[in-house]
C-alpha cells in the first residue's frame, strides 16, 4: 500500500509540480488550496506526511499546523513547510508549531523528495 501525502498551497501550479514529483515516487496525493480547505479534508484517514506553504489566504500554514495538531489522528503527522519564507523567526514559529522540516522555494523536486522520504520512513 502506498503512502499518502497532502500538499497544502494556494498556488495550483506549485501543487501540480509537487504532486507530479510525489506521484512519480509512488505516493498517493491529496491537495488543499489553503489551510482551511486542507483542514476540512482531514477526516481521520491516514496521512503519512503533509507539505504546506506558509503564506496562504484564509488560513496560513502555521495556523493550519497548530489547528491540525489539535486533531488526535494528526497530532504526530510530520509536516514539511515549503515556502518562500526564510526568516529565522518564521522558521522558529514553524518549529514551535511542530514542523519537522523547512524547504525554501524555489526548490529542486529531488531535494523535496529526499526530505519526504526521510520523514515518511521515520
Amino acid at each position: 500500500m502506498s503512502k499518502t501525502i497532502m500538499i497544502v498551497d494556494d498556488s495550483a501550479s506549485l501543487r501540480q509540480v509537487v504532486s507530479i514529483a510525489l506521484k512519480g515516487a509512488g505516493y498517493d496525493v491529496l491537495e488543499g488550496s489553503d489551510g482551511r480547505a486542507a483542514l476540512s479534508k482531514l477526516s481521520g484517514q491516514r496521512i503519512h506526511l503533509i507539505v504546506s506553504d506558509v503564506n496562504m489566504p484564509n488560513m496560513d500554514g502555521i495556523s493550519f499546523l497548530k489547528a491540525m495538531r489539535q486533531l488526535p489522528a494528526y497530532k504526530f503527522t510530520p509536516v514539511v513547510m515549503l515556502t518562500t519564507e526564510s526568516a529565522e523567526d518564521k522558521k522558529q514559529q514553524g518549529r514551535d508549531a511542530g514542523a519537522k522540516a523547512w524547504v525554501t522555494k524555489p526548490f529542486r523536486p529531488e531535494h523535496l523528495l529526499a526530505v519526504v522520504q526521510k520523514l515518511v520512513a521515520a
